[in-house]
């Protein structure tokens, strides 16, 4: 199918729809300027995110891991949401039932405005305590090594689920009732090959959902993908919202 109509038709199944999900990306997330933080994007010193997103690593090396994610911090605080993150901005305020997943953990939908969203894989702007649990907020830039908890000066982590440790089974509840639920789901930038999240494509189609896939090239998810629309969120998203 010729872009055109297959940017024609999934603009007519978005507004056909009465229910919306989307999933999103290292692939949005790079039209902002973002490194991925894995392979070399990731290498920080001599370490590699896999050597340091870990528990074990915290447990061994607090302060070495919070150097690195300060240093993450830093790069992500300059960048801001793209054209493809306000699409989906609006496209949620033009439909009731709407609800996004990310597997970013920079924040930027969240600061482009999306409030329907969950983060699977946490949000770098977010601690908990060690001791207490407390989660809150911190854009502390650069943040203190190493971070106290306000309530209990317990050592905080950042808010993110390393490697080796399960998602939030509340998020994954909600995250697996949109997806059996929805008419449409949009996946954008993602290269489907990171689990849980590589499987939700199946499961909404299953559900009888009609899959509507952006990426630069093809992937795990194109098979499943009733459209398939090939090049850059920020150049494509917002493009489902003309002529509307």
């Amino acid at each position: 199918m010729v872009f055109s109509s297959a940017l024609n038709l999934l603009k007519q199944r978005l507004i056909d729809a009465r229910s919306i999900v989307v999933l999103t990306g290292a692939g949005i997330s790079a039209d902002s300027g973002i490194p991925t933080f894995r392979g070399a994007d990731g290498l920080w010193r001599t370490y590699r995110a896999e050597d340091l997103a870990t528990p074990e690593a915290f447990e061994r090396d607090p302060r070495l891991v919070w150097e690195w994610y300060n240093w993450r911090r830093e790069l992500i605080a300059a960048k801001r949401p793209n054209s493809a993150h306000e699409a989906l901005v609006e496209l949620e305020k033009r439909h009731e039932r709407f609800w996004l997943i990310t597997q970013n953990v920079d924040g930027l939908h969240r600061d482009a405005g999306s409030r329907k969203l969950s983060e699977i894989h946490g949000n770098i702007w977010m601690v908990r305590c060690t001791q207490c649990g407390c989660v809150e907020e911190n854009r502390s830039i650069p943040i203190a090594i190493l971070p106290a908890c306000v309530r209990c000066t317990g050592l905080l982590r950042p808010h993110i689920v390393w490697f080796g440790e399960s998602l939030d089974p509340t998020d994954m509840a909600r995250c697996d009732k949109v997806l059996q639920t929805c008419d449409i789901l949009l996946i954008i930038g993602t290269s489907g090959v990171v689990y849980p999240a590589a499987g939700f494509a199946a499961v909404a189609k299953r559900a009888g959902a009609f899959i509507g896939e952006i990426n630069p090239d093809e992937t795990p998810q194109t098979a499943l993908a009733d459209v398939s629309l090939r090049g850059r969120a920020k150049e494509v998203v917002p493009l489902l919202l003309h002529g509307r």
